[in-house]
């Protein structure tokens, strides 16, 4: 047999070894800084993080600066951003999928949520200011906070969520329809525990996007540190939300704005160690409810 134009016995070209080159020399890079900003961040944050710092809120009186009230006023945002925006874009994209019939109108609506995410986030922050906090007297609150954010990551939600559910075979929709099931039972007991790696995965994006923000918030929510004051039946927890509110990344806008560097790195310190424990829960997650489902 002749093996002359075998594929096995070809000589690698010069091009793929430069090009394999490029490609391990592109990751290594991307490692490399990676690297390089946790490093960093860690080496000049680390020295000021300590309990008292991460348990109180900045007084004047005591000479103490902490971030407690800041994180505090973080889980506030991403909370109530999630209880608004997740059932919307899930229930848009359902819509989008598996209602809608494909024409003039599935487009449009597809077109504006892609422009929708490629808004800079302050004109959503003037935005929301004007009209949360103008329009509708919210002020600077974290509910203002929250209602801007809202609209910044509805696209992320249902795009993530569409492409979840595209991922799921037709068969699974004919075989549910041919047996009698009514069109919302297949969805809500097989097409949605089908995608659901892929909403949990926008979900979690989505968190990462309000941990992050800044300039959006700093226009609605305000920079206010305080600890909510639990009064009579805890109703503080409550009235907190129509309060200011300044998350994690604003104060680490203002003590950078002061040339407080050493609590702007041990805040972004912080921060940093929860984006990397969203991306570590992200792959968690996903990885274990795509073993559920092969299951």
């Amino acid at each position: 047999m002749d093996q002359s134009n075998s594929i096995c016995r070809k000589n690698t070209r010069v091009s793929d070894n430069i090009l394999l080159f490029l490609i391990y020399l592109s990751a290594a890079f991307a490692i490399f800084i990676l690297v390089g900003i946790i490093g960093y961040v860690f080496y000049r944050g680390i020295g000021i993080i300590d309990w008292t710092f991460l348990t109180t809120a900045p007084s004047n009186a005591n000479g103490t600066f902490g971030i407690l009230g800041n994180i505090i006023n973080t889980l506030y945002i991403i909370v109530i951003t999630l209880l608004i925006a997740t059932p919307i874009g899930i229930g848009a994209a359902i819509y989008l999928n598996e209602y809608a019939k494909p024409g003039k109108l599935v487009r449009l609506i597809e077109f504006t949520t892609e422009t929708l995410a490629g808004i800079p986030s302050i004109i959503f922050g003037l935005f929301g200011m004007v009209f949360f906090g103008g329009t509708l007297r919210l002020s600077y609150s974290i509910l203002t906070g929250s209602l801007t954010l809202f609209i910044m990551v509805l696209p992320l939600i249902t795009r993530n969520t569409q492409e979840a559910l595209k991922t799921v075979p037709d068969s699974y929709r004919h075989g549910a329809l041919g047996i009698g099931a009514t069109k919302w039972y297949m969805i809500r007991t097989i097409l949605l525990p089908s995608a659901m790696p892929g909403i949990v995965t926008g979900v979690i994006l989505a968190i990462g996007r309000i941990v992050g923000e800044s300039a959006a918030l700093l226009f609605t929510a305000g920079s206010g540190y305080l600890l909510p004051r639990l009064g009579k039946n805890g109703l503080g927890l409550l009235t907190k939300i129509l309060e200011p509110g300044g998350t994690m990344t604003i104060q680490l806008y203002l003590s950078m704005s002061h040339a407080d560097y050493d609590e702007a790195f041990g805040i972004a310190l912080v921060l940093l160690v929860i984006v990397l424990i969203i991306n570590f829960l992200t792959k968690v997650f996903t990885k274990k409810l795509d073993v559920t489902r092969s299951e």
